[in-house]
Formats: structure tokens, sequence, C-alpha cells
């Protein structure tokens, strides 16, 4: 992990309702930013709380913003589709500015098939209204005018369209990330195909960065930020018993989002959901095993889905920032600079 910038990552889940969540997710990035983190990240969902609680990420970075002032804040992800991009080019432009410039705007098509019904849009035709979306986001930042000569986006972009990423299961999708020039999102698991059940989350993405790489335009530093699923406790048995708990009780949903999980133990399903969880020194093995890891510039850790309760979340912060992180050669530095968590080629 020496050079690479070290993340955590909320859905906002805790057991609470919506105000606590909020409370609890902005304590953690504050101690996030306290245990040296580089970046804080949150996801966007719509609607079902149980896959996440926060409809609008950037009026809550922007809270954040005010109670940190170093950490770097992403959103990972704002669903475009679903989102008017010239009202997005100002609210991102404005969070930037309240965070010092400190904003990270990663972007997706969306996956919740109803969701898409409520914005009344044709979940097959998501890939396509991302498209038109980020180009009309483009040119808002850019400057330029929109419908009339005198509507140009103020304040100002500045170097905010350098700082996006995409989100994608897939190498077609790296391929148009690259070819963008914008930042890889992969995620901390996704579904095995039929053909490949047994396959490993490395096997599956490094084909992506593959086809992310041969596309990148020439003189465009790559980013590409892994996510993964990390529990750290002070014993094994706390881990796992933890681990036991959460991962259960979102099995059912993994398996209606195509997950094929033949082995239901707890070993079973943690090697099937790419789980990382343990003491610092099981944690620290499992991830040294992951080959993704060396060819990212970012990784971005979350509690999900073990989803152990507050204090736990804020003790893995720690045990994360103070054992497994620098074990693998991540130093807490000030995160300023643009790249820190490269590859130890």
């Amino acid at each position: 992990m020496a050079g690479k910038r070290l993340g955590f990552f909320t859905r906002l889940l805790d057991d609470a309702p919506a105000a606590e969540r909020y409370r609890l997710a902005a304590e953690q990035i504050v101690h996030a930013e306290r245990h040296g983190f580089d970046s804080a990240w949150v996801a966007q969902h719509h609607f079902h709380r149980d896959e996440g609680g926060l409809p609008s990420p950037l009026p809550f970075l922007a809270y954040v913003a005010a109670r940190t002032s170093r950490i770097r804040l992403g959103t990972g992800i704002i669903i475009l589709p679903m989102e008017d991009p010239v009202r997005t080019a100002e609210d991102t432009v404005v969070v930037d500015l309240l965070s010092g410039g400190r904003l990270e705007v990663g972007l997706g098509t969306g996956a919740t098939p109803e969701t898409f019904l409520a914005f009344g849009l044709d979940k097959e035709q998501r890939t396509e209204i991302f498209a038109r979306n980020l180009d009309k986001l483009h040119e808002t930042w850019s400057g330029a005018a929109l419908g009339h000569e005198q509507n140009r986006l103020y304040p100002e972009a500045g170097t905010l369209p350098q700082r996006t990423w995409h989100a994608t299961f897939s190498a077609a999708g790296a391929e148009r990330i690259g070819k963008a020039g914008a930042g890889l999102m992969l995620s901390r698991t996704q579904p095995r195909s039929a053909d490949r059940p047994d396959a490993t989350l490395p096997e599956i993405q490094h084909p992506i960065i593959d086809a992310y790489l041969a596309n990148l335009p020439a003189g465009v530093a790559p980013r590409i930020m892994a996510s993964r699923t990390l529990f750290v406790a002070d014993s094994r048995e706390e881990a796992l018993k933890q681990a036991e708990r959460g991962l259960n009780h979102v099995l059912n949903r993994f398996v209606a989002s195509g997950h094929r999980i033949a082995d239901r133990s707890l070993a079973g399903l943690i090697r099937t959901l790419d789980t990382h969880v343990g003491a610092p020194e099981d944690v620290i093995a499992s991830l040294e095993a992951d080959t993704i890891l060396p060819c990212v510039t970012d990784v971005v850790f979350q509690v999900h889905s073990v989803d152990p309760p507050p204090p736990l979340v804020l003790r893995s912060i720690e045990l994360t920032a103070e054992k497994v992180a620098p074990a693998l050669g991540w130093k807490d530095t000030p995160a300023a600079s643009p790249v820190r968590l490269a590859a130890n080629a």
C-alpha cells in the first residue's frame, strides 16, 4: 500500500433512524480523518433503506466538510441517470468550494430496477442516459453557454472535472472509462458468471483493469480505486461473531442480486462475498493475497456487509490505520497530494 491513498466508505447502513445514521456516518468520517485516512466516500441510494441510507450525498458531504479539514470527500456513487446534470454541476462546484477543493465525484449508472420507475426511466436505457447526462455535466463544468449566451456555470468548476470517477462491473465499461480519462472504481464484490462460478474477485477484476489501462489516453495518469469489505477487531473471535451475524442478515439480498452461494457456512460466506475479516494479523494476510491491490492507486475499505455496532466500526477504523495499513506499506502523511496507498511492483 506504499504510495496509495487509504479511504473509508459508508452506505450509511447503521441500524438506526435516518438522523442517527447521518450523525454516526459523520462521526466515522471525522474519526477516519483523525486517524490519517486520505479519503471518505458515501453512496447514493433512493428509497430502499436496507440498501443505503442517503438519497442526497452532496448536502451530506457539505455538512461533513464543515467538520473536517483534510480528508478528501467523495461520492461513491451519484446515480447520474436520475440527476439533472446542470444541477449536479452546480451542486458539486459549491460543495467543492465549501470543502476547500476536497471533493471527488464518483458517478455510475445505478442498478436497482424499481428505482428507475420513480424517475420515469427505463433501466435498460441507463447506459445511454448516463452517457448523455455525462456529456452535459462536462459541458456545464467547461463553462459553455447553456441555452443562452449569458447562462454559464457559476462558480467555475476549476479542476473538478479532473476528479471524476466512474464505477463499472465490466471490461466494456472500463474501456469507456479509460477513453474518458476518468478514474476507475472497482466493487468490493460482484456476482460470478454461470460459466465461472468459482472465479476469485481478482480474476474478475484484472481484465477490467487491463481494459481501462489499454484505453487511457496518452499522458493521463491512471486512477484506480478498489473497494473492499474489511472489518478488523481486537480478536478473531469478535470479528467472526460480527461477520456471522451481519453476512447472514444480508444473505438473501446477495442471492437476489445474482450471487451463487453454494456454501452457506461462515467460511463459505466470507469467501463468496469477498470479505476480509478478523484480528489485524488475519486481515493483513488476507489483503496480501489480493493481487488487485498492488495495481491500484486507492484502496477504500467499508464494514458492509458485516455492519458491526457503531463502537466497533470506530475501532475497526483505528485498527486499520494503526496496524493493518502500515503493515501493507501505507504511511500516515497529509492527504493534500492527489494520489498516495501506488503499486508495490
